[in-house]
């Protein structure tokens, strides 16, 4: 929606981008972009983004929900935003009862550390919780912030009591001026490896790589199947133990299978 945002992050993919002024949430381009979705029926899930969307005023976030609710293939709007982490006060009762209006709506938070988790954002994702909004961490894995096991534990969960489900622990992306911030892939498997098994499911985000080129998020996990032995698959389990699991056969092409 625009280039704004309440904070500005250095390992941000979109820092080429954001904090120019030069793309404003002006009616006119607006327009054009709530007709493109309009006019294309594959669209069923919108993201507004930018920048940040929660830094504009709520009537000119209303407008864009509200346009957006009207076309009847966007089955699910979502919201991105640092917003509760780092200017909870912008949360309000009347931005809630607002977003309220506009269901099935997702957000998608920025959390990178416990630090963050205070207690004015405890309220703020409460409020939107409790506004029946779901909401999700994108966590970033930042070198000497947060690569270690028992700091991703606590920032997990911190989220899980303030009622935000991890999502996604993104490796962080080779941008410009970041690299003192990133980590071997290695490091991001073995927080996962510290992480499942050691608390609970709901706790543990997708770890994930924004492939270069528009490639897309490629989930990454540590390597849980060893091998096969005869037909059935041989598991590590998060203690290193081992198991042998029966692996279904494949039925043939064409045939049916009955339950």
């Amino acid at each position: 929606m625009s280039d704004f945002c309440s904070t500005y992050c250095r390992y941000c993919t979109r820092s080429r981008v954001v904090g120019h002024g030069a793309v404003l949430p002006v009616r006119e381009r607006l327009d054009r972009a709530i007709d493109y979705i309009r006019r294309t029926r594959s669209v069923r899930d919108v993201l507004v983004s930018g920048g940040d969307p929660l830094t504009i005023g709520d009537e000119k976030l209303e407008w864009v929900l509200r346009n957006l609710r009207a076309i009847p293939h966007v089955e699910m709007v979502r919201i991105g935003t640092k917003v509760p982490a780092v200017l909870p006060q912008r949360i309000t009762r009347e931005l809630v009862k607002m977003l309220r209006r506009y269901h099935p709506l997702w957000m998608s938070l920025h959390f990178t550390h416990p630090s963050e988790c205070t207690p004015e954002s405890t309220r703020a994702c409460e409020m939107l919780a409790d506004g029946g909004i779901p909401l999700g961490s994108q966590t970033v894995l930042l070198k000497g912030i947060n690569d270690d096991v028992d700091t991703m534990k606590s920032l997990m969960h911190r989220l899980i009591s303030m009622r935000v489900k991890p999502y996604y622990l993104f490796q962080c992306d080779p941008i410009s001026g970041s690299a003192h911030f990133r980590t071997p892939v290695q490091r991001g498997l073995e927080i996962i490896r510290g992480l499942r098994g050691f608390t609970s499911g709901y706790a543990v985000p997708t770890y994930v790589i924004d492939a270069p080129g528009g490639g897309g998020k490629v989930p990454l996990m540590p390597d849980y199947v060893t091998g096969r032995e005869g037909e059935s698959l041989i598991l590590r389990n998060y203690e290193g133990r081992y198991f042998s699991y029966p692996d279904a056969d494949e039925p043939e092409c064409g045939a049916k299978v009955y339950q």
